[in-house]
């Protein structure tokens, strides 16, 4: 270099205010597992503080329709406050449906529909194992003024719940028995596909932007429910690892890959664009982490994960006390597994030209589904463990599959402004939930430099 050269780029500092000492370089980051309870993902307690039991960002629970719906236009939404409320004083986001009929609860339906004429019919309920025998109450899913309710309900519930950040997942429940869009096995008490097509629509309609999720895959030619492969809701497996797997037996015909293979190409694509995920079957709680489950019926869990590319699960199993420590190992190797798993492999750096650094990022999906929430990024530079400038990242997570060649992303930094000094280059994705669970990467420098970061190289910016 020549002194011309020198003196040249030493002008060039003193007019733009800043240089960085550093050559157009590359930066491979090294891969770690991710954390098990990164957010919107993994297994689902119900509503509790359970975290020392297992790893866990999710919380479910129930809500009868009563609690909520006191007049056709009248809503008291206080039960749901307080079970969001509570649920994100953790940290975390929650999981709900709403029910009609629920075996052993009685006043789930509103008073005043009974009162208007509505129907209901009382029996035994003998699909409940693996619990006893309970009595529910099914109303007339045709009545005109439930209908009206209906409709009224979750349009209502859309204006005030949509986006809502402590709202992780719904799943779509008010029909059938737990919500479940079955009255098995009195199967003519079940709404039919008019009725269906009806809450499917308000739905749609009402939720933009929180994903809403159906129990059941349903085709043109399926004999009991209202075709919804083309419609953007995801699903829910509430027998999951055990009538999962498509076994190839005509009783089995129910399971859960075999109605979705039977409703079709768009139904079995539909978790690139929206998130599946379910329950583990009761019988198989806890014990389908287990090298040996105990009972053949028990399907192979990381199978089941890969077929259905699962997100989230529920499993009271691992929640309800103290699991053995070899089984929690299995079950966070396994868990982990579900969902996203973004691994930074690469950054690039290039030269700060007046006053702006071009950032060049590979991003890879490790996991088995996409990120469905619209989250935003940011870059940052870190000065002694504590950010000190921030910039959004114009970048997006979500559609990122796994399998996929890395996503590149490039993004200009406007640096003008910063000090002096030698900084760390970082990245995070804020969880929008106050105190939420940031997303963290599948990285060994997460978290390395300052909390909920993910450090991606040194940045020396000179006087």
């Amino acid at each position: 270099m020549t002194r011309r050269t020198v003196l040249t780029c030493a002008l060039a500092a003193t007019v733009l205010g800043s240089l960085p000492i550093l050559a157009d370089s590359k930066h491979a980051l090294a891969y770690a597992p991710a954390p098990v309870d990164n957010p919107l993902k993994g297994l689902v307690p119900y509503q509790a503080d359970v975290r020392s039991r297992f790893p866990h960002s999710l919380e479910f629970n129930y809500i009868a329709y009563a609690s909520l719906v006191k007049g056709y236009d009248t809503f008291d939404w206080a039960p749901l406050e307080r079970m969001l409320d509570d649920i994100a004083s953790r940290g975390h986001q929650a999981v709900f449906r709403i029910y009609l009929e629920y075996p052993n609860k009685k006043g789930t339906i509103p008073g005043f529909l009974i009162r208007d004429g509505l129907k209901v019919h009382a029996y035994l309920n003998t699909n409940t194992q693996p619990f006893p025998p309970s009595e529910v109450e099914t109303p007339d899913y045709e009545d005109p003024n439930l209908r009206r309710s209906l409709k009224s309900f979750i349009a209502a519930l859309g204006r005030k719940y949509d986006g809502d950040p402590r709202i992780g997942f719904i799943t779509a429940g008010l029909l059938g028995t737990w919500g479940e869009w079955h009255t098995h096995p009195r199967n003519e008490l079940f709404a039919s596909k008019v009725v269906q097509t009806e809450v499917m629509d308000a739905y749609e309609a009402a939720f933009r932007t929180t994903p809403v999720l159906l129990r059941y895959p349903a085709g043109t030619d399926e004999a009991r429910k209202a075709p919804n492969a083309d419609r953007n809701f995801g699903y829910h497996d509430d027998s999951f690892a055990w009538a999962t797997l498509t076994t190839g037996r005509k009783q089995d015909s129910w399971f859960y890959m075999t109605v979705l293979k039977a409703a079709g190409p768009a139904a079995e694509s539909r978790w690139k664009t929206q998130p599946i995920g379910g329950e583990i079957r009761p019988e198989a709680w806890g014990k389908v982490f287990d090298e040996d489950p105990g009972n053949p019926q028990i399907q192979d869990f990381a199978r089941c994960v890969e077929a259905t590319h699962a997100s989230w699960l529920m499993d009271s199993g691992m929640f309800r006390k103290q699991q053995e420590t070899e089984r929690i190992r299995r079950a966070e190797n396994l868990v982990r597994r579900m969902g996203y798993e973004f691994h930074c492999p690469q950054v690039t750096l290039g030269n700060l030209t007046d006053g702006h650094l071009t950032v060049t990022l590979d991003l890879e999906n490790r996991g088995v589904a996409p990120f469905h929430a619209a989250w935003r990024s940011e870059f940052g530079l870190l000065k002694d463990g504590k950010p000190v400038w921030t910039t959004a990242n114009t970048n997006l997570l979500t559609g990122i599959l796994p399998g996929e060649q890395p996503r590149r992303w490039t993004q200009t930094l406007d640096l003008r402004g910063v000090q002096p000094g030698t900084y760390t280059l970082a990245l995070r994705v804020p969880n929008p939930l106050p105190a939420g669970k940031p997303l963290r990467f599948a990285n060994t420098t997460q978290d390395a430099d300052a909390p909920g970061w993910l450090t991606l190289a040194p940045v020396t910016i000179a006087p």
